[in-house]
């Protein structure tokens, strides 16, 4: 069965054009599901039946695993057998019949503009190190980057002139996205008085974001760097990179931004995740009602 796995990721790969990470993650998925069917003595694709499948499903939820992570697993094994049937490797398609197992989302954490602005005050700009700091943190929020866009964006992926920066997102997707004014500043006095200190030419491979080693950061560098400001900053909340993406979305739909726009912006490719932040948008309103209303 190993030998299907390792065909259809690779077909993930080559065909379909699938990050490592969602290649990663679905290889981990389905690895389990197979340690589960050779476990109950299945050896054979042709064996695994509808029947195993909710079994190894009952088995999951009776480990408490987390209603999202069990909606990941199914649709990886789905995504794994519709392959297998379509090539004609098993003779019926035991997933067919199962529901879709309902996510209960649990609403990201999202910072108040006053939160992020101490944030954003934190760095020294007076440094090298900190002044990139403070163009990174500006960049993450005037443009809600994940984490791999920040850290991979060259500097022919800039177009200050129109205030906009080109974004490689999931799948190799290219998408532009407008960068507010204060962090175009930012981001043109670091590439000014701080990258150059940092660069080296071989090393630098024109990666905007360098570290000390003039390397291009690593994701837990940003992880990192947003940790340290957040403390400095005296904000209680868990705080991650990605915070400023969900604070990003989330205040541009309360200022009364466009569902659709804020969906082009992240490069979201189904509007009904960009709808969560919508929910957060009610969870605040209600909030507030219930924090200034005399009968709230």
């Amino acid at each position: 069965m190993d030998s299907f796995l390792k065909e259809y990721l690779a077909i993930l790969k080559l065909e379909r054009n699938r990050s490592d990470n969602t290649i990663n993650s679905y290889k981990r998925d389905i690895e389990k599901f197979l340690l589960y069917t050779t476990a109950c003595g299945i050896s054979d694709i042709n064996e695994i039946s509808h029947n195993l499948i909710s079994e190894f499903f009952d088995a999951q939820n009776k480990e408490g695993i987390h209603t999202a992570t069990t909606a990941r697993y199914l649709s990886s094994i789905k995504g794994f057998f519709k392959y297998l049937f379509e090539q004609h490797y098993i003779e019926s398609n035991p997933v067919d019949k199962l529901t879709t197992t309902k996510i209960s989302r649990k609403l990201p954490v999202v910072l108040s503009f006053k939160e992020v602005e101490k944030i954003l005050d934190s760095p020294d700009t007076s440094v090298p190190l900190g002044l990139r700091d403070k163009a990174l943190l500006e960049l993450l929020y005037s443009s809600g980057l994940r984490v791999s866009e920040l850290i991979n964006m060259k500097l022919n992926d800039l177009f200050f002139s129109d205030e906009v920066i080109r974004v490689l997102g999931k799948g190799s997707k290219q998408r532009i996205v407008p960068v507010g004014q204060s962090a175009v500043n930012w981001i043109t006095e670091y590439l000014t008085k701080s990258r150059p200190l940092l660069m080296k030419k071989i090393k630098s491979q024109n990666f905007v974001f360098l570290s000390n080693r003039s390397t291009k950061l690593s994701r837990m560098s940003v992880w990192k760097i947003v940790d340290r400001y957040t403390k400095e900053a005296g904000i209680k909340k868990e705080v991650h990179p990605h915070t400023f993406r969900h604070s990003f979305a989330t205040h541009l739909l309360e200022g009364g931004a466009d569902l659709r726009a804020v969906q082009e912006m992240l490069g979201h490719a189904d509007i009904s995740t960009t709808q969560i932040y919508t929910h957060i948008d009610r969870e605040y309103i209600r909030q507030v009602h219930k924090d200034y209303h005399p009968r709230g």
